[in-house]
């Protein structure tokens, strides 16, 4: 039996590919998206594109370190026109969503005359105050439940405007809480469900391949256009060099998941 990408994939209907971040749908899905944009309308909605003012957590300002210690605002500017420079070169929509990066995402707002120890200790007042034991371990923060039912409006809509067929997100390779949100966010439309695996996490840790087959899904492999990909992940200058401070960016074959039997 055809898959519904298989079949998909013999049409010219639209494409929706979820990003959680400024780059990741080009770093999972590049090949794939720049090869389909020819013939078809593909759209990339990124969900967490923002950055609150500090202070920052001591994970949000090592980031900012490795990103070539550009102040928050500067730096979600920068990446906000690059991501739209390297869509709109592939011959993609772009469109950015305006959620907060879960680094620099807070429990409630600001208050004026916020606590000293606020000031002091920014983690007491981020839903994820540390990036190893809170944004990378796989558990979405209660406080986040708002904002998934948030997403999935926003996916809703955007799957009536775009008309899109497919709908593609992260399987959530690495636990990255943004990630597993971003696939929140998707799985309310099974009909019309693709998932990809998460490009470069999984040059490290592989997809839960049982659960998926429990769950329904198999394999699929995108091997075409890899090396005009790595042209593209080189693009995202604000990145590349944080995500591969060799220089060397592997080349890999796409990975998608697919219901087995529709």
């Amino acid at each position: 039996m055809q898959s519904r990408l298989d079949r998909s994939l013999a049409g010219d209907a639209p494409w929706l590919f979820l990003s959680p971040h400024l780059d990741d749908a080009v770093l999972s899905c590049g090949a794939l998206i720049e090869a389909q944009a020819q013939g078809r309308e593909v759209i990339v909605a990124t969900l967490f594109t923002e950055a609150s003012p500090g202070p920052h957590t001591r994970a949000a300002t090592s980031f900012l370190r490795q990103c070539s210690g550009a102040d928050a605002g500067s730096l979600f500017a920068a990446r906000q026109e690059e991501d739209n420079s390297v869509l709109d070169q592939m011959g993609v929509q772009s469109l950015h969503l305006g959620q907060v990066d879960a680094l620099f995402r807070r429990r409630r707002p600001p208050k004026l005359g916020s606590s000293a120890w606020a000031r002091l200790l920014p983690e007491m007042t981020h839903r994820y105050p540390t990036y190893r034991f809170d944004i990378a371990l796989g558990r979405i923060a209660r406080g986040d439940q708002v904002l998934i039912r948030q997403l999935r409006t926003d996916v809703a809509a955007l799957m009536g405007l775009t008309g899109a067929e497919l709908l593609f997100c992260p399987v959530g390779v690495g636990k990255h809480v943004d990630h597993l949100i971003t696939r929140e966010a998707g799985m309310a439309h099974p009909e019309n469900l693709v998932l990809y695996s998460d490009f470069p996490y999984d040059l490290v840790s592989q997809p839960d391949q049982a659960r998926l087959a429990r769950l329904g899904y198999v394999p699929l492999s995108w091997d075409q256009g890899l090396e005009s990909k790595t042209a593209r992940i080189r693009q995202y200058g604000t990145q590349a060099d944080a995500l591969f401070p060799t220089g060397d960016i592997p080349v890999k074959a796409e990975t998608y998941f697919v219901p087995a039997f529709q």
